[in-house]
């Protein structure tokens, strides 16, 4: 059995894809098992629209005192009810790609039967503003785990952007697939993005002076090695993102070089040069 999980909360105010974010899993999932935290809007009665019976949906209520760890926490509480032995895991603002998602259940069986691949890596599509530029730079991770064995030690780390084992967090051994994953929390209008920003200041405590600036801007930053996106974006997104260009991107800044930027530009000629990411964070070894 193959299974998918994830989290949500507050998918309807943070204008969350998480119906194409589930349906991405249904694709080739046994079963989807869904957190849903006790909500202020309606995401309980959207998950269970998906009207799929292999979706398990899981109310919880969320500790946010914990702040970034309540993600992992959360995360964890999904993964124990699954019933798979590997699960797939997106994030709410995540949706992966057709093509991607039946590359890893192909490796999924190729490699099951080899110990030392405890997890799968997805390439990510950072959409930034809009549903056509995408964020390159190595700030924005370019890998993840997002397919792992379960039944192991294996758990959800940090704010859950990735994942590690046992209690030491030793880093997770790897494989590539090139399976792609969408990410589209940076693409929505303005408004849904500062309640997005509001929102995480209950969970990232150190950094409310930062969301705070980024709550009342009407735009979003200028980074370095913002790029075209030239590829399709998953067939179960398409109507999500239709019903958003008509009400307006978010707009970003015009570049504004900064000597902190530096470090992006030589990172990023490394790597045109050599293919070596320099500096690049990492929750996974290459196996």
């Amino acid at each position: 059995m193959l299974s998918g999980f994830t989290i949500v909360r507050n998918a309807v105010l943070l204008d969350y894809p998480i119906g194409p974010a589930i349906q991405s899993l249904l694709a080739v999932c046994d079963e989807v098992v869904v957190n849903v935290g006790r909500s202020a809007d309606e995401t309980r009665d959207l998950v269970s629209a998906i009207g799929d019976p292999r979706v398990r949906i899981l109310e919880s209520e969320w500790d946010l005192s914990r702040g970034g760890a309540t993600l992992a926490r959360e995360t964890d509480r999904a993964l124990a009810a699954c019933r798979g032995s590997w699960g797939l895991y997106v994030q709410a603002d995540e949706v992966l790609h057709e093509t991607g998602a039946a590359i890893l259940r192909e490796r999924i069986q190729a490699w099951d039967g080899d110990p030392r691949v405890e997890g799968l890596l997805v390439d990510y599509a950072h959409f930034y503003g809009d549903f056509d530029t995408i964020a390159t730079n190595r700030h924005w991770y370019r890998r993840e785990v997002r397919a792992l064995r379960l039944g192991g030690a294996v758990r959800s780390y940090g704010d859950a952007q990735g994942f590690r084992v046992g209690p030491g967090a030793r880093r997770i051994q790897a494989r590539a697939t090139g399976a792609l994953m969408c990410h589209y929390g940076w693409a929505r209008p303005p408004a849904s993005l500062g309640r997005k920003h509001a929102a995480f200041k209950t969970l990232f405590g150190e950094d409310v002076a930062k969301l705070d600036r980024r709550e009342a801007a009407p735009e979003l930053e200028w980074t370095p090695g913002l790029r075209p996106f030239t590829g399709a974006h998953p067939r179960v997104a398409r109507d999500w993102i239709a019903a958003r260009r008509g009400t307006g991107t978010t707009p970003v800044l015009r570049p504004r070089l900064r000597v902190g930027d530096l470090r992006y530009y030589v990172s990023a000629a490394i790597e045109r040069l050599t293919g070596a990411r320099v500096f690049e964070y990492r929750n996974y070894v290459l196996v």
